[in-house]
């Protein structure tokens, strides 16, 4: 057999562009090689030069367009180059829906081959922009001035955003502002390389249908210089600001949140409305960050979950209990678990409020389903909705040992969605899995999949 040719750094040839990869670049193949360019779109012919090769892949980047994209249009955002924030800008938004349903396929052609899994098409929004309702901006000096944004891809430069077109623009707006009193107040702000300083990170959160913000600033420790002045200042920013809270994060490490969590001013969390249901958000609570997707993305659960009315629920990784209490009206009993206390605080407080009849833990939910196994209890229907990483193996092993009759699980990640399907597929069906545009403008991809026992 002979080795796969060679690919080096520098080199140069035409490429035509195949598919979208997971990251939002292009896919191509040379002399069977991948190749992954960033900012070109499936369907374009280019000259690509290698920038580096790794041990199953090149990555090249575009020399010479020789045949563009019709779908293809300049990007918005001034920063889209550098920030890195968003991965599909260039990209007109009716095909990144069509784009974004192929990264489900190609994750079910790697992980089950000849499958013929059911995968509609992509549920998008009609207004793709200002959608996200919480940014959390690091913070940095730079030449005296106080700068918040994100950090460039893969380095440790940050770029200041004074305006992000897919966050709403009152958190923008209460940053830039935060910013400009810290500055003027002269409080120190943290420096990543000599860890010294004391505000690391803005965080503002909004609720969409309320209109109240959470200011949260991230220190690396209590005491905060100035703190007084500092406090009536943000106060007078936008009277809507209902909450003033920090968080201390001493660690040198990658995490936003520590666990030491003290309310300033105000409110203790922020309150937030989803079709019929209002929640209330404390600081570190998880909560979906497209409110308006997120009712379609709920919608679309409930319509897997295929209720009656006499089912037993388990939302595992429950969060404050949004997804199992949209679907309580229809069950007999909602249970839920996570590993968060604050969140299981905020979720037995939701359900209480709307008069739902649920049961919240904290713990894993391999621990509480094997428990409630023990004493006779199943779930007629479990429903999940995972990080990245996907279920993880002991998760798995105890669903398998379980067996819900129907399984409705909610992935933010086809890789591991895909990879996850290995082993259910075992004793499950894949009846359909249903994509979801949850980040317009970025290669993410939220998808619903229902799956019933065989």
């Amino acid at each position: 057999m002979s080795e796969k040719p060679v690919i080096e750094t520098g080199q140069k040839f035409p490429l035509t562009i195949k598919r979208l990869g997971i990251n939002g670049e292009g896919v191509g193949f040379f002399k069977r090689n991948v190749v992954f360019v960033q900012g070109a779109l499936p369907g374009e012919e280019i000259t690509a030069q290698v920038t580096d090769v790794k041990r199953n892949f090149a990555e090249a980047r575009i020399v010479k367009m020789r045949k563009s994209s019709p779908h293809r249009q300049e990007a918005p955002c001034p920063i889209y180059d550098s920030c890195g924030g968003c991965q599909l800008q260039h990209m007109k938004y009716e095909q990144q829906l069509v784009e974004k349903r192929d990264l489900v396929v190609q994750s079910l052609e790697r992980y089950l081959k000849g499958s013929n899994i059911r995968v509609e098409p992509t549920i998008g929004m009609e207004n793709p922009w200002h959608y996200r309702n919480k940014s959390q901006f690091q913070t940095r000096k730079k030449g005296g001035q106080v700068i918040a944004g994100l950090f460039a891809e893969e380095s440790h430069q940050l770029i200041n955003i004074e305006d992000c077109i897919v966050q709403h623009p009152d958190t923008t707006a209460v940053t830039n502002l935060v910013k400009q009193i810290l500055e003027d107040l002269d409080i120190p702000i943290y420096d990543g390389k000599s860890m010294k300083g004391v505000i690391r990170t803005i965080v503002v959160r909004i609720g969409i249908r309320t209109g109240e913000i959470q200011l949260v600033l991230i220190t690396t420790r209590k005491a905060i210089p100035r703190f007084a002045k500092l406090l009536q200042r943000i106060r007078k920013i936008d009277a809507n600001i209902v909450s003033i809270v920090q968080n201390v994060n001493k660690e040198n490490t990658s995490l936003i949140f520590g666990d030491e969590t003290h309310t300033l001013w105000g409110k203790d969390a922020i309150r937030e409305e989803l079709g019929e249901l209002a929640f209330d958000l404390s600081a570190r609570a998880f909560f979906q960050l497209n409110p308006k997707q997120t009712v379609k993305l709920y919608d679309e659960i409930k319509r897997a979950a295929k209720l009656t009315g006499n089912e037993t629920i388990v939302d595992a990784y429950c969060g404050v209990g949004t997804i199992g209490l949209w679907l309580a009206d229809g069950a007999k009993q909602v249970r839920g678990m996570d590993i968060i206390p604050e969140s299981i605080e905020d979720a037995k407080a939701n359900a209480k409020e709307q008069g739902i009849n649920a049961l919240y833990v904290t713990g894993t939910a391999e621990k509480w389903l094997t428990e409630w196994n023990k004493e006779g209890f199943t779930p007629d229907v479990l429903t999940v909705d995972p990080p990245r990483t996907g279920l993880g193996e002991s998760l798995l092993k105890t669903i398998m040992k379980v067996q819900p009759k129907r399984f409705v699980y909610t992935s933010c990640n086809p890789s591991t969605l895909a990879k996850d399907l290995q082993q259910l597929t075992k004793i499950y069906n894949v009846q359909y899995i249903q994509p979801v545009d949850m980040f317009p403008q970025t290669a993410q991809i939220e998808a619903v999949c229902l799956l019933e026992h065989k």
